[in-house]
């Protein structure tokens, strides 16, 4: 846990310099590079999906070719970069698009473009880059500092990645307060400027633990024993001769490892908790692959261990478990867009204090600093007293819960019909304030913190559980690159609805030249919806899946 310390105060560090813009970067783009609102949402969206989907990136070249170590001083290397190009650019105005107004009867302002555009995505795309590189390497390099080959390591493992989300949290508290007034009060030269030292303190700090970590050595591209085994089993047909060895078979059980009452699953003859490596057949799962080594290619290219036939199982099982959360960051999308510019219409004030509308992820970024702990100290020993089992929560459980919770939090953004204040107000195309105070969007931001807290930690520690040990980076990348994708498919959607509900001449529901034309509470009861669909696929898939971990040795 020494070791890993270093790591959680890099996060804090790391996640307050992306945050610190990404949580404001859509006024930011509507108010000084003149986007629109839904233009300013989808460039926020692909900007962030673009980050967390290059962790798959980061990830492979830490399995593959580097190490963690390596992945992460070179990726906070171009984040800082990134930086420097933003910053640049918010401090010299010739390099801003000309200043406008927006008011009644002023011309159109012309959104940014030419060289000036290039600059813009040019740094927001090498921050992106380094981000990616950041989340597909640092939580699998805390993560190896434990054995988890003791029930003590693996505990202390689980703590670190709930630690990991509560670190998480207070580098965005710190972006979402005071990051935020300072953009929004000195200038955005300020804002990039924080992320900029806050990215380049965290060198130092990373590299002050250097003699306590332990490093994974790469063994090579994962990806290369996928396609070998798949290949392998493609090639073998469905004649050959049957291998006849009678030797130890794999077979998974129901519950993650440590369960106390293992005793009724293993029979005599059994060696529970065994590596994969100690049997001569492979399981039955996914059988199809089996012709691998059962066709006996004992040489050659395409010659297959029982343990690589394995690694690709257990990627190809946790793959559907990976597509079905991307859904809920789909909602959490909503966050860093429409959540945002629905606040900046209403009235923010808390007594004398304007609260800016970027800060409101202050809510479920408290409650996940107070309730991780509380999960970690209290609610885990108690489930493990419980249920008689070394994890108490199972990870699938947790994932499930931020499923549920993700689908309660767009119901009640569904019943903040804002508009329905613009219209009886009179205020459909004002600029000013509604009245309306900006705590009933603070609602689905504590519902969707706490889905966040519960189901990130949660695939996290699935993910690296799980997966082989010569794939865990890349596999524990699956987690950001949900986000990724959660990002992608929020930007589809919009793209989507608007097409749908904007035929034969009516408006569609996502557009107008002010928010208060939007119909948002209709899309987020689709949101709602579509999430309870996708939670009845999530609950298929986990009551059939079996565990890597908790596999038993069939002898």
């Amino acid at each position: 846990m020494l070791a890993a310390s270093f790591v959680l105060v890099v996060e804090v560090l790391e996640n307050l310099a992306f945050l610190a813009n990404a949580s404001n970067l859509v006024t930011y783009l509507m108010g000084f590079m003149h986007y629109s609102p839904s233009q300013s949402a989808t460039t926020v969206t692909n900007f962030m999906g673009t980050a967390f989907l290059l962790a798959l990136l980061g990830g492979f070249l830490s399995d593959a070719f580097f190490t963690t170590y390596a992945i992460y001083l070179i990726s906070a290397l171009v984040e800082f970069l990134g930086l420097v190009v933003l910053t640049i650019q918010a401090r010299t105005p010739s390099l801003m698009p000309p200043a406008c107004s927006r008011g009644a009867g002023a011309a159109a302002c012309e959104p940014v473009s030419g060289p000036k555009k290039a600059m813009l995505f040019a740094g927001l795309y090498l921050t992106a880059l380094g981000v990616g590189g950041i989340k597909g390497s640092l939580p699998s390099h805390g993560a190896e500092q434990f054995d988890e080959h003791s029930p003590r390591g693996r505990k202390g493992r689980s703590t670190f990645f709930n630690y990991f989300v509560f670190c998480l949290s207070c580098g965005a508290l710190i972006a979402v307060t005071f990051a935020v007034w300072v953009e929004d009060n000195k200038g955005w030269q300020w804002g990039f400027g924080i992320s900029t030292i806050a990215i380049l303190l965290s060198i130092p700090v990373f590299v002050a633990g250097s003699r306590l970590y332990r490093n994974k050595v790469p063994t090579g591209s994962p990806l290369t024993t996928i396609a070998k085994v798949v290949l392998a089993a493609a090639f073998a047909g469905r004649g050959g001769a049957q291998s006849s060895s009678n030797g130890a078979v794999i077979d998974r059980a129901p519950s993650p490892t440590g369960s106390t009452d293992m005793k009724e699953y293993c029979k005599p003859g059994d060696i529970c908790f065994a590596d994969a490596e100690a049997a001569t057949e492979p399981s039955q799962e996914l059988v199809f692959l089996n012709r691998a080594v059962q066709r006996q290619q004992r040489c050659g290219a395409l010659s297959c261990t029982v343990q690589e036939v394995e690694d690709v199982k257990i990627v190809l099982m946790v793959l559907p478990i990976f597509f079905s959360t991307i859904m809920l960051n789909c909602c959490l999308a909503q966050l860093s867009t429409f959540s945002v510019e629905q606040a900046a219409t209403m009235d923010t004030r808390v007594g004398g204090l304007k609260v800016p509308p970027a800060s409101l992820p202050v809510f479920p970024v408290t409650f996940i600093i107070f309730l991780a702990p509380v999960y970690d100290h209290v609610i885990v020993p108690f489930a493990r007293r419980v249920t008689g089992t070394e994890m108490g929560i199972s990870h699938l459980q947790r994932i499930g819960t931020g499923l549920v919770l993700s689908i309660v939090a767009m119901a009640v953004a569904a019943g903040v019909k804002r508009n329905n204040v613009a219209s009886s107000a009179g205020m459909l195309d004002s600029a000013a304030p509604l009245p309306i105070t900006f705590f009933w969007i603070a609602f689905q931001y504590l519902f969707l913190g706490s889905a966040d807290l519960f189901t990130l930690a949660g695939l996290l520690e699935f993910f690296f559980s799980e997966a082989p040990a010569r794939m865990r980076s890349l596999a524990t990348s699956l987690s950001w690159a949900s986000l990724a994708l959660g990002y992608y498919l929020s930007s589809v959607l919009v793209t989507v609805v608007n097409s749908a509900t904007g035929r034969g001449g009516r408006r569609a529901w996502l557009q107008g030249e002010r928010l208060n034309h939007y119909h948002l509470e209709r899309f987020y009861w689709l949101m709602c919806v579509l999430s309870t669909l996708n939670y009845i696929f999530f609950l298929f898939l986990a009551i059939r899946y079996k565990y890597r971990n908790a596999g038993v040795i069939k002898g």
